[in-house]
């Protein structure tokens, strides 16, 4: 398989977009109602995330606009006011971005040449002479459980628990221990793997976050990213196995990561227990009783429609071909690679693009043959690289909270929530104290119940899910702060990431 196959696409949206944290530890904010940009909240919401756009790039500086999620761009008047709207000449909202050693941008206005700064809560753009007030951390705003590919190397980094290191040796990222959760806390960055340990300086796995597992990042827009100790020392991949760890010469850009969601694999089982994997290259049959490198596939939906594509581990894609079969060599910009999903209960039945749903033949090929779905057109489907969930909804994480008993959805940090499988597409949710999940009579949810509960899961992105709970409502994020469950249909709020 060509390896190039699984280097990431052009850069979407989500990797240009970033959190800019003043001096005084507090966001650049957009603010709906006053037709200002201020610096005073304390986290990173949609409020306070913004699309780095470059239209020239050079080494240590680029040519950028920021424009806000509500499609408005960041703007610096002649009085050296800040506000918001469109750009009313081709240099109006542009700044020069500079990219500093510290990790640290500064943003001056091509126009007028001044800096953009806050004095803590008010954003202005008035001084030409550089000062500390001018520095902003950018923080990147996509979900925190992320991939971390070597553009050099051509590979994912992945954890290996047994020995207690992290290489970067890894074409493609259908592993659990490739995925890593970002931690942001005091300016630094904490890598968690699945198995729940840090990535420390001294180039070996911890049990617990502290100083020895903070790394500093230097961020460039389109998801570049490097860490570094702060003392000099930068991780990149070193020796023949690759190892990740601390170094002080790294050659070539090998310090340089695309920082990446974690992308979505699953294994899907038919109606006799047997998984879909794929033989002889490209047939795709029910063939297996276990689970193996050949039975996953990457789920890839962009969310806005119900239409669904699904990469083998081979780099192909599955596609509708001459009569009715479903073979793994598809390419993804083929309409024949295109299926649209209906979900039943956790498990989820695929219609080919002529109109006919996926099922087994009686030889165990998957054929798009019935007009009709039935037992035998629906199919188990088991995260394959997710032992847990991290959720953000519209007002943020899902996590516990120290000022309330219930769960909350407008966190800036996520809680794990362990994933126990029940049976297809149904799972115990389990909080990171060994407890499980527990529903109240009004919706809410508790993390210390001692009996496990039912929770369906179904997929409506590549990186998008609803929950329908015990209760028989789907689970959504309240503005209020508290996680609920009380939503017969879904709506926006009943989108989680993950």
């Amino acid at each position: 398989m060509d390896e190039v196959e699984w280097m990431p696409r052009q850069p979407k949206a989500e990797d240009l977009r970033v959190g800019l944290i003043s001096w005084a530890g507090s966001y650049l904010t957009f603010e709906t109602y006053k037709n200002t940009v201020t610096a005073t909240a304390k986290g990173l919401g949609r409020r306070q995330t913004w699309e780095i756009l470059v239209s020239n790039e050079h080494d240590t500086q680029a040519v950028v606009r920021l424009r806000s999620l509500q499609g408005l761009y960041l703007l610096c008047e002649a009085n050296g006011s800040v506000c918001y709207g469109r750009p009313k000449t081709s240099h109006h909202g542009c700044f020069l971005l500079r990219f500093h050693r510290n990790g640290k941008w500064t943003l001056q206005c091509i126009i007028s040449g001044r800096y953009l700064e806050s004095d803590g809560e008010n954003v202005f753009c008035t001084s030409r002479v550089l000062s500390a007030y001018h520095m902003w951390t950018p923080r990147p705003a996509l979900h925190a459980h992320v991939i971390l590919y070597s553009p050099l190397n051509h590979c994912y980094a992945r954890a290996d628990p047994t020995i207690g290191r992290v290489w970067v040796d890894t074409p493609i990222p259908c592993l659990e221990e490739c995925g890593f959760l970002l931690h942001f806390q005091d300016g630094c960055y904490h890598l968690e793997t699945s198995a729940h340990t840090f990535l420390s300086h001294l180039d070996r796995l911890v049990s617990e976050p502290s100083t020895q597992t903070a790394f500093h990042m230097q961020v460039r827009p389109g998801g570049l990213v490097a860490l570094s100790d702060g003392e000099g020392g930068m991780l990149y991949p070193q020796g023949p196995r690759l190892l990740l760890s601390l170094g002080s010469n790294p050659h070539r850009g090998e310090e340089w990561f695309i920082l990446k969601r974690c992308p979505t694999w699953v294994s899907l089982r038919s109606k006799t227990r047997k998984f879909l994997s794929v033989i002889y290259d490209t047939e795709v049959c029910a063939a297996s009783e276990h689970v193996i490198p050949v039975s996953l596939f990457q789920f890839e939906c962009d969310g806005e429609s119900p239409n669904l594509q699904i990469r083998s581990a081979n780099g192909c894609y599955l596609a509708q071909r001459r009569h009715r079969t479903i073979l793994a060599d598809g390419h993804p910009l083929e309409s024949d690679t295109f299926f649209r999903m209906h979900w039943n209960c956790g498990r989820i039945i695929l219609q080919s693009p002529n109109g006919r749903f996926l099922g087994i033949a009686p030889n165990g090929l998957l054929m798009a043959n019935a007009t009709i779905p039935g037992p035998n057109e629906e199919f188990g489907i088991r995260l394959a690289n997710r032992p847990f969930l991290a959720l953000r909804g519209r007002y943020g994480y899902v996590g516990t909270s120290s000022e309330h008993d219930l769960l909350q959805c407008n966190m800036d940090q996520p809680d794990c929530i362990h994933l126990l499988p029940c049976r297809q597409g149904i799972y115990h949710f389990q909080a990171q104290s060994g407890s499980f999940w527990s529903i109240t009579s009004f919706g809410t949810f508790r993390p210390w119940g001692k009996f496990a509960l039912n929770f369906c899961i179904e997929l409506q992105g590549s990186n998008l899910l609803t929950v329908l709970a015990p209760n028989g409502f789907y689970m959504r994020s309240d503005r209020s702060g508290t996680l609920v469950a009380d939503s017969e249909d879904i709506t926006r709020e009943c989108i989680w990431e993950f």
